[in-house]
């Protein structure tokens, strides 16, 4: 999707299955989508692009929001689904801290979260492939160099979140690292495009490629304001 894209739910590839069909607006015959829906849609894609663009205040506000929007429907599974597209954000910027939110409602959630939250936690098994987002079942299970399959996938932020899982189970390649960084600048996705060029400048570091070194950090310092003009 061009423009601001529709990150937290479309960006995954799970369409209606995210929010129960948030994603859809009425027209036809079918009667008008629930306020709710159409609320935390709103804000649960503000809150995404927020997080990667690196605006920890507003991601939080927005999120709040969007779980208050979906607690209005005392339908724990949603709320979990909420949880789990948080924890994929993260996920894409290399933040793997434990998905606490989800967990405390891992069994209220349908079996495709459980699946889609082992994958974010590099634990997916050959199982779960079937019940995860298209995008990501060719990486299940892959131990080789998946580049390939990553640059296949179109979504940015899907392309993000596979990326984040292969990083975490020490699959990505410098392919991989190269394909996240080009990724989240284009997109000009501030946390994610930080935190890979942090990766790739330490595997510099540690192979002693001193041009490259110094062309990386020249990166780095660009996104935070220090490059000289």
């Amino acid at each position: 999707m061009g423009g601001s894209p529709s990150l937290a739910l479309h960006g995954l590839r799970w369409g209606c299955a995210v929010l129960a069909c948030v994603a859809l607006t009425a027209c036809g015959n079918n009667p008008p989508v629930p306020e709710w829906q159409m609320n935390a849609k709103g804000s649960a894609d503000r809150a995404a692009e927020a997080w990667l663009s690196g605006d920890s205040r507003v991601e939080a506000a927005e999120f709040a929001r969007a779980r208050a929007e979906v607690s209005r429907t005392a339908r724990p599974d949603l709320l979990a689904r909420i949880e789990l597209l948080r924890c994929a954000a993260r996920a894409a910027a290399l933040d793997f801290a434990p998905c606490t939110g989800f967990d405390a409602l891992a069994s209220d959630a349908a079996p495709a979260e459980q699946a889609y939250a082992r994958y974010l936690a590099g634990a997916a098994q050959a199982a779960d492939a079937a019940l995860l987002p298209a995008a990501h079942r060719g990486l299940v299970g892959a131990t080789g160099a998946p580049d390939a399959a990553l640059a296949g996938i179109a979504d940015p932020m899907s392309r993000l979140v596979a990326a984040g899982v292969l990083f975490r189970r020490g699959l990505a390649t410098p392919g991989t690292i190269t394909l996240a960084i080009d990724t989240a600048s284009a997109r000009g996705w501030r946390r994610p495009l930080l935190a890979w060029l942090q990766v790739q400048l330490q595997r510099a570091q540690a192979a002693g490629a001193a041009d490259e070194v110094a062309r990386i950090q020249r990166r780095i310092d660009v996104v935070l304001g220090k490059s000289a003009l």
